[in-house]
């Protein structure tokens, strides 16, 4: 008799595994957490009636042994490993922006997407804002100033790497996700990314993530006619840092041979400190027209 059942079982299983694989394929994600497996079996698995499988773990091993799903396992060197399930072959940028609470592509990576870099991206630098914070406003002094640029740029510890990929998580400042938008990436899949004039600041603040000043200033000049400075401003303005990082900014722009007049604005925003174009320069120049502390010979 169970000899006689095995086919019609067998045959529901694999109707089953293919009314659970056209689901998939007709969503747009393509990378999953647990949670979310659970919930598409709260809500569907009534209607799929899959043999056997009578719980949302029961679902989630379902998945995998009929090849549906694929484990994927970002590991970290200082933080637990995450498992994430891939229908598919999902994008690497859909890999990392898996990571963190409400990440965004930013720096070296959302430079790539607005097609200001040649080279090839090997990191996705991801940004997953902090919470906001209360805090009351610094004095700002030359001396702090020449404390915080002596030493090198801190950079994020929350790396994580599955094959060939590797993210860094930044758990940047809060910022509501200003100037965040959805753009295409390289691979023409839609993602979660700083648009221009965000991602131009974002660079020259931390230029670290995005290979250093020389490939910051290369940046800036493929920007050029592309740049709307009124956004520029009112976005750094916004973002309200307590550096003088409009002496940055427009050391670059001038550098890239940006309209001459424009720069003027920036300069209205203060000059009242020497400042750094980079963390921990050993030989320096100055520029007496921005106040800033850069490479030698840059």
């Amino acid at each position: 008799m169970s000899g006689a059942n095995m086919p019609r079982v067998r045959t529901t299983k694999v109707a089953s595994a293919t009314a659970v694989s056209k689901f998939f394929e007709a969503l747009p994600k393509r990378v999953f957490r647990q949670r979310d497996l659970k919930a598409v079996f709260y809500e569907h698995g009534q209607t799929w009636r899959l043999p056997g499988v009578t719980s949302a773990d029961k679902f989630i091993a379902f998945v995998l042994e009929n090849a549906l799903l694929r484990r994927v396992v970002l590991q970290s060197e200082h933080y637990r490993d995450l498992t994430r399930y891939a229908w598919g072959d999902p994008s690497p940028y859909e890999l990392a922006l898996s990571i963190g609470k409400n990440p965004y592509l930013s720096h070296a990576s959302a430079m790539a997407i607005h097609g200001l870099t040649d080279q090839i991206p090997k990191i996705v630098y991801i940004n997953d804002e902090q919470s906001p914070k209360d805090l009351p406003p610094a004095e700002l002094t030359q001396d702090r100033i020449d404390r915080a640029f002596a030493g090198g740029q801190r950079t994020s510890r929350a790396t994580y790497s599955t094959g060939s990929l590797r993210v860094v998580l930044i758990s940047g400042k809060h910022t509501g996700r200003l100037e965040v938008g959805q753009l295409k990436a390289l691979d023409r899949t839609l993602v979660d990314a700083t648009k221009l004039e965000r991602t131009l600041i974002d660079i020259a603040v931390r230029p670290d993530y995005a290979g250093g000043p020389y490939q910051v200033l290369d940046a800036y000049t493929a920007a050029r006619g592309r740049v709307s400075f009124n956004v520029l401003v009112a976005t750094l303005k916004k973002l309200a840092y307590i550096y003088p990082y409009h002496q940055v900014i427009g050391f670059y722009l001038q550098r890239a041979g940006y309209d001459a007049a424009k720069l003027d604005r920036l300069k209205r925003l203060g000059m009242s400190f020497d400042f750094y174009l980079a963390y921990g320069m050993r030989e320096k120049d100055f520029n007496s027209g921005w106040r800033l502390y850069i490479p030698k010979g840059f």
